[in-house]
């Protein structure tokens, strides 16, 4: 049945094979020496695996070709597969040598170029408040900076599998009660469960990341897909579920801008970095940010009914987690008695 094949083998596959190719991965980069050593910035303090990615990006691309192949995929997805693996190679050489903000930007611009060209939903990403040319500028745009937030906020144990499995999960639940397209649901849940098998080594004291290798293909994946969503006319769902990624990756970047660093260098002044300060607790910063997504999610759900009133009560929602980080932030600054 072909159902049965697509909604349960496939995802329950992809999660074993996540599972198990990351434990492989993650051996062959200690004997490798591909480690992320501590420095002031760091959010962990012993030297641990770095490139993650190579387990869990080939796992969910191949998993997203099958289904394509099998015709079970959204148009374009071919393409999608290989632009994000091409994105792959380029982040794993950034991981090894490091490459410059110049070229790892204009391979996210390109990869975002051509993926627009590949979207092709039954209304234009901004709803028609644009004009064709400049709504497939602003996406281009929305694409890129997706990419680049996702790497940005992929920096302490267990976030960025988190914040996957919460938008991946979300665009499967809505597309089924919107009554979209399911092959964007079915993609979807390859994701979340590819990004559930990684998140058993990465959390909750990670002995792997995922390396600007899985990031940065993640980030273009997972902004495929709430491209998608938005085109289907569930926009309010495409910016509530990854409205927290949005928020602190935004609101920290134009806070650098303002003060005139070098905002593309790595720093540790994102609220989720700053929530760590009183005790290094991933755990406990982590699960603030989960009861965000839960929200979130719920608040997605709500906007296929009530879009706008939905999107005001997720961007309160935001604010108070945002709020919640910095007041645990402020927490090291507080004497004790």
């Amino acid at each position: 049945d072909q159902d049965f094949w697509a909604w349960v083998v496939v995802p329950l596959a992809v999660f074993a094979a996540a599972l198990w190719l990351t434990g492989i991965v993650r051996a062959w980069l200690e004997r490798r020496a591909i480690l992320d050593h501590p420095i002031e910035r760091s959010a962990h303090d012993i030297a641990t695996p770095r490139g993650g990615g190579l387990a869990l990006i080939p796992v969910v691309l191949f998993a997203w070709l099958m289904l394509a192949l099998a015709g079970l995929a959204p148009s374009g997805t071919i393409a999608i597969v290989g632009l994000a693996a091409a994105l792959a190679v380029v982040s794993w050489f950034d991981d090894l040598g490091g490459l410059s903000f110049g070229w790892r930007l204009g391979a996210h611009v390109i990869a975002a170029a051509i993926g627009a060209t590949f979207l092709s939903g039954p209304m234009p990403v901004f709803q028609g408040l644009l004009p064709p040319l400049a709504d497939r500028a602003a996406t281009i745009l929305l694409w890129t900076w997706f990419i680049n937030l996702y790497n940005f906020m992929d920096g302490i144990d267990g976030i960025t599998s988190v914040e996957t499995i919460a938008i991946a999960v979300g665009t499967v639940v809505v597309t089924r009660v919107a009554g979209d397209d399911g092959s964007a649901a079915l993609a979807a849940l390859a994701l979340a469960a590819g990004a559930l098998g990684f998140l058993r080594w990465n959390w909750p004291r990670a002995s792997i990341f995922l390396g600007d290798i899985g990031s940065v293909p993640l980030g273009f994946a997972t902004g495929w897909l709430l491209l998608l969503l938005a085109q289907q006319g569930d926009w309010a769902a495409a910016l509530i579920l990854p409205l927290y990624y949005l928020a602190d990756a935004t609101v920290t970047l134009l806070r650098r801008m303002a003060r005139g660093e070098r905002f593309w260098q790595a720093h540790r002044t994102h609220f989720y970095q700053s929530a760590l300060a009183p005790d290094n607790d991933h755990r406990a910063v982590l699960l603030l940010i989960l009861g965000g997504n839960v929200a979130l999610f719920l608040l997605a759900l709500l906007a296929t009914l009530w879009p706008k009133i939905a999107l005001i009560v997720a961007v309160l929602a935001t604010l108070s987690l945002l709020a919640q980080l910095s007041r645990r932030s402020r927490r090291a600054a507080m004497p004790t008695l």
